[in-house]
């Protein structure tokens, strides 16, 4: 990740070089996506988030991209539900079998825990699981890709698809929006803040930044 940002630092100083002010604003978001070419995997899992993850992840099962979805992410304070919990509710609401939803409702603080929820399924599970579709928001895909990477093993595929639907940053220029603004600055934020925690080899700085745990 770190020789990535370089590379996009590079190319952003070089177009402000040129006056390209759209140019590196579409680079700014545009690093932010992942989307892969799918092929099936053995889970669906979802990032707690809106009903629009969710309702991806069903398209992506009856398309025959998995057999199983795992809905993460424990209580949520401001949909005063358990995200697991509803997705399979959404998810069986809209044909899914019920022994095809896996759920875990531990509480969790962080796409990183979620990620650990992932693989804890993944690990117990009594069939070899070793690939994954990771379904999010667009701007979110870099931090949990790199998360899955981290947490999971180069042994396990993964494979990123976010919500199709217009967004953050695939349906609009974002930096119109004062909505996308705040969650594309936010999201590089984040992205520093994971390889801090989780990357380097700091103890007294991991303990402090363990403390400010919260996506």
């Amino acid at each position: 990740m770190a020789g990535a940002l370089a590379a996009l630092t590079v190319i952003l100083l070089t177009g402000a070089i040129y006056g390209r002010r759209e140019a590196i604003l579409r680079a700014i978001g545009a690093y932010l996506v992942v989307q892969d070419d799918l092929q099936p995997a053995d889970v669906i899992h979802v990032i707690a988030g809106e009903d629009d993850r969710t309702d991806h992840a069903i398209q992506l099962y009856k398309q025959g991209y998995s057999r199983r979805i795992l809905f993460t992410g424990g209580w949520c304070v401001f949909h005063q539900y358990y995200h697991g919990e509803h997705g399979r509710a959404v998810a069986m609401a809209q044909g899914v079998p019920d022994e095809a939803i896996a759920m875990d409702d531990t509480f969790v603080t962080s796409t990183y825990s979620e990620t650990v929820q992932l693989k804890a399924y993944m690990d117990a599970h009594p069939d070899p699981l070793d690939s994954v579709i990771v379904v999010s928001d667009d701007y979110h895909m870099r931090r949990a890709r790199w998360t899955a990477r981290r947490v999971l093993g180069r042994a396990v595929s993964v494979q990123m698809a976010p919500v199709p639907e217009p967004g953050a940053i695939l349906g609009q220029p974002w930096w119109t929006d004062e909505r996308s603004r705040a969650l594309v600055r936010d999201e590089y934020l984040k992205l520093a803040y994971y390889v801090l925690r989780y990357q380097l080899d700091l103890p007294p700085l991991r303990a402090w930044l363990t403390s400010l745990d919260r996506e």
